[in-house]
């Protein structure tokens, strides 16, 4: 893969380094040579990213051409954003407190220089930062602020601006880095394609099994996608991809949804996208989404604090109360009496300004419909768990059982309850999707969209096996080429 550097002069990089580019912006931007390159790893070394400077074409037209620019225009944009710089601050404040305890200052600088800083003990917080903000050079700017240091700013450093003292160090970092001994770069197989798996070992309940991890990575390297399975520390690598699959249970105040959001802001091809994530992790948004575009769901009533005798006079009792960001069957409970409805709204109340009020239908199963690229994909009843009323029974320790399953064939599932879904889903994007569908007689109701169904070995994939696997390497090798040949590859519906 060629590698390029590009400053404002070339003579703003001092040293040569093997199979390594020196090249001014402005002939990047206008020469034909550059832009016919293909498979590029591209260091932007400018002194401004202002927009539309001359170091923002440079990552701009970097990513039309199908390059991998660092910083990518996300990173970029991220960079300015203090919103983003105090969240993602916020992820690394262990290592911040722990590495800037000992100074006496109210004020510290540190730069980075390809995850690196010259002082061996900031070693740590440098990578950390740089597989925060993918830039080549960094500065980082920290303030104590009540005894506690805050990342206030970063801001890329630019070729010029790196002290004739440092550049001895900055060379030999870079050299390292493009060698591949240092950095979060990792050698793999040749391939068309790589694909990323994001899980989280540490997970109790993720969405698939190791076995079902293990059919899909057959499946995708069978169609030429290079698969690794990365978590939640290799934020930073997202940009060594073509595409992100993630196989952990997303919410968007999650590390989740910001993998999902560089992927989609570096050109990757990603399931969950983060436009998925938002609107299925929200009941409020579900419930009227399925009311405006009259999908036949259960009465549903968003509560708040001004309209509870609505809820008794709407939906009535039992009902079921969810938190809009509630998921395997967490913040879901049925309240059976106007007591127990005031004391658990107002319980829900400290966490939301609104509840999700929804009548209580009381069925031996639920239908889950996956729904994969516009096209259903499995079909699953999820009985309820023994003596429970839903499919997950937790004990006061937290110990989980569950009801048992039956996996049919999508052309015996009910025609409703396929059609429903996948309009259902058509209404969230073009993802992978879980559909739960409520039947009583000959009529079905739409319980929720999940975004990251569960996919486990034996239980969704027992009728197709190793097709549903092919069928989802065959999307995303479909989209990484469309996207590669400038069509994109694939969007959120509005």
């Amino acid at each position: 893969m060629p590698t390029l550097i590009v400053t404002d002069n070339t003579t703003d990089w001092p040293s040569e380094l093997p199979e390594v580019e020196v090249v001014d912006a402005w002939s990047y931007l206008t020469g034909d040579r550059f832009a016919g390159l293909r498979n590029v790893r591209l260091f932007n070394l400018c002194k401004s990213y202002r927009y539309q400077s001359a170091g923002y074409y440079v990552s701009l037209l970097a990513e039309a051409r199908a390059h991998r620019p660092l910083p990518s225009i996300t990173t970029i944009q991220d960079m300015k954003s203090p919103a983003m710089v105090r969240l993602l601050g916020e992820d690394l404040d262990d290592r911040i407190q722990k590495d800037l305890h000992p100074l006496q200052s109210e004020t510290f600088t540190l730069s980075v220089y390809f995850g690196r800083n010259l002082a061996k003990r900031y070693d740590t917080l440098s990578r950390y930062l740089f597989d925060a903000f993918r830039a080549p050079m960094l500065r980082a700017q920290f303030k104590k602020v009540d005894d506690r240091w805050q990342l206030r700013s970063v801001a890329a450093i630019g070729a010029r601006e790196v002290p004739d003292p440092h550049w001895p160090f900055v060379v030999e970092a870079a050299r390292e880095f493009f060698a591949g001994r240092r950095g979060s770069i990792r050698r793999r197989a040749a391939s068309r394609y790589d694909l990323a798996i994001l899980r989280n070992p540490q997970e109790a309940e993720p969405p698939s099994d190791e076995k079902a991890i293990q059919r899909f990575t057959r499946a995708a390297e069978a169609v030429g996608l290079a698969v690794e399975v990365i978590g939640p520390d290799d934020y930073g690598r997202i940009a060594e991809f073509d595409a992100l699959f993630i196989r952990e249970t997303t919410a968007p105040n999650h590390h989740t949804y910001r993998f999902a959001r560089r992927a989609a802001g570096e050109g990757l091809v990603v399931i969950d996208d983060p436009e998925s994530i938002v609107r299925c992790s929200n009941k409020v948004y579900l419930a009227e989404l399925l009311s405006h575009h009259n999908i036949p769901a259960p009465k549903t009533l968003v509560a708040h604090e001004e309209n509870v005798d609505e809820v008794l006079d709407r939906i009535g009792l039992p009902c079921v109360l969810k938190q809009p960001d509630s998921s395997f069957s967490r913040g879901v409970i049925k309240v059976e009496t106007p007591e127990a409805l005031r004391d658990e709204l107002a319980r829900f109340w400290k966490e939301s300004d609104l509840v999700v009020a929804q009548e209580y239908l009381p069925t031996t199963f639920d239908w889950r419909i996956g729904i994969l690229d516009g096209q259903p994909l499995f079909a699953c009843k999820y009985y309820m768990a023994r003596k429970h009323w839903q499919i997950i029974k937790r004990d006061a320790s937290g110990k989980s059982s569950y009801g048992k399953f039956e996996t049919l064939p999508v052309e015996l599932a009910p025609r409703k309850a396929v059609r429903l879904a996948t309009r259902a889903a058509e209404l969230i994007g073009d993802g992978l999707y879980g559909v739960d569908v409520k039947q009583s007689g000959d009529q079905f109701t739409v319980i929720e969209v999940n975004d990251n169904p569960n996919i486990e070995a034996g239980v969704e994939d027992a009728i197709l096996r190793d097709e549903l696997y092919r069928r989802l390497a065959d999307v995303f090798l479909r989209r990484i080429e469309r996207r590669k040949a400038g069509y994109g590859g694939g969007n959120s519906r509005p």
